[in-house]
């Protein structure tokens, strides 16, 4: 479920937030009732839950007496799961090209309150909710007095994302995890609305309507801006 943190920044709940994935994934959260979250160490980006160069500088010299206290920072990135969402007031064609292929995909549009409530089925971990920073890694400082902040900083890079992160710290469980793992969601709270690919042929619109519809989920379908006719 989610559970407050002092230290991190929460954005407001009536922020919204997106989604973008491919019909397989959506299908597997629809019937699953459970939001996948993919370990920390998994994801493309290769310095995902590492420190900035002034940061590590200062670690070094904590570590110098203390050999344990980087080796703690190297492994924990196997026990932090996160989703990622794309906060926007608008659908992004960016986002679109990034997360779907073939013209095909849907996203999920919600916001940051839908998400807090939507955790409440979760009963075996705690998440928390957490904007990214994006800053430059050369020359800015990652606090590291809180665990969680090395995952809520990016390199500037990666501002064009706009990322929002679900995460939890698996650590206290004593579990080993491959991927990831997926928590209990109330669907119905988590999705507010659905938009399908703007370039998607007919037929995979209606296939996705009459999914939605054999399992049981009413979700308003808005048609994407980016279909939108031209005016002149």
């Amino acid at each position: 479920m989610y559970v407050p943190h002092a230290n991190i920044t929460v954005p407001e709940p009536d922020t919204i937030v997106w989604k973008y994935l491919d019909l397989s994934k959506f299908l597997d959260l629809l019937l699953c009732k459970k939001l996948f979250m993919a370990r920390s160490d998994k994801f493309e980006d290769q310095y995902e839950g590492t420190f900035s160069e002034p940061t590590f500088g200062e670690i070094k010299k904590i570590a110098e007496n203390n050999p344990r206290f980087l080796d703690h920072y190297k492994t924990h990135r196997e026990k932090v799961v996160i989703s990622s969402w794309h906060i926007n007031e608008y659908e992004s064609y960016a986002m679109w090209q990034i997360f779907t292929q073939n013209n095909e995909g849907l996203a999920i549009q919600s916001t940051i309150g839908r998400l807090q409530q939507a955790m409440e089925p979760e009963r075996r971990y705690e998440q928390h909710i957490g904007a990214v920073n994006y800053i430059d890694y050369k020359k800015e400082f990652i606090p590291f007095d809180d665990t969680f902040f090395p995952f809520l900083f990016k390199r500037k890079s990666f501002q064009y994302e706009g990322e929002v992160r679900i995460i939890s710290d698996i650590t206290k469980y004593n579990q080993t995890i491959n991927d990831g793992l997926k928590i209990d969601v109330d669907i119905n709270k988590l999705i507010e609305k659905i938009y399908i690919h703007p370039k998607s042929e007919n037929w995979y619109k209606n296939l996705v309507i009459q999914l939605m519809e054999q399992l049981g989920f009413n979700f308003t379908i808005e048609k994407s801006d980016l279909e939108s006719e031209i005016l002149i």
